[in-house]
């Protein structure tokens, strides 16, 4: 039960990665942009994979009182799914803001190259 979360929560997040990767293609013009976008996703996969692994550890199980179980039993999966969707979604906003920078400086450097060789 430990990787449930994980199991529900991958394919979704292999999908968010292929549409990262997609969107971006016709803007990566050299390999350091492809070894960028690389990173990122895997960061943020491994990121998503970690959070998740240290929420189903930190959640505690709820004691069956007087009258049955809390309800509470689903957060030990629900909680997993969310700490590691919020890890990939933080990791992929950081890394598009950071792309869309690079993407301006490389933009003003070609400018001013071109600018200096007329």
């Amino acid at each position: 039960m430990r990787y449930l979360s994980l199991l529900l929560l991958g394919p979704w997040l292999l999908v968010l990665a292929w549409i990262y990767w997609s969107v971006l293609k016709r803007h990566r013009v050299g390999w350091l942009l492809k070894l960028y976008d690389a990173a990122v996703i895997f960061i943020a996969l491994g990121l998503a994979y970690g959070s998740a692994i240290i929420a189903f550890d930190d959640i505690a199980i709820q004691n069956v009182g007087d009258f049955g179980r809390e309800s509470g039993g689903i957060w030990k999966q629900v909680m997993p799914a969310l700490y590691g969707y919020g890890a990939f979604a933080a990791v992929m906003a950081v890394g598009i803001v950071v792309r869309w920078f690079l993407r301006r400086l490389e933009s003003r450097f070609i400018a001013a190259k071109k600018g200096g060789e007329g």
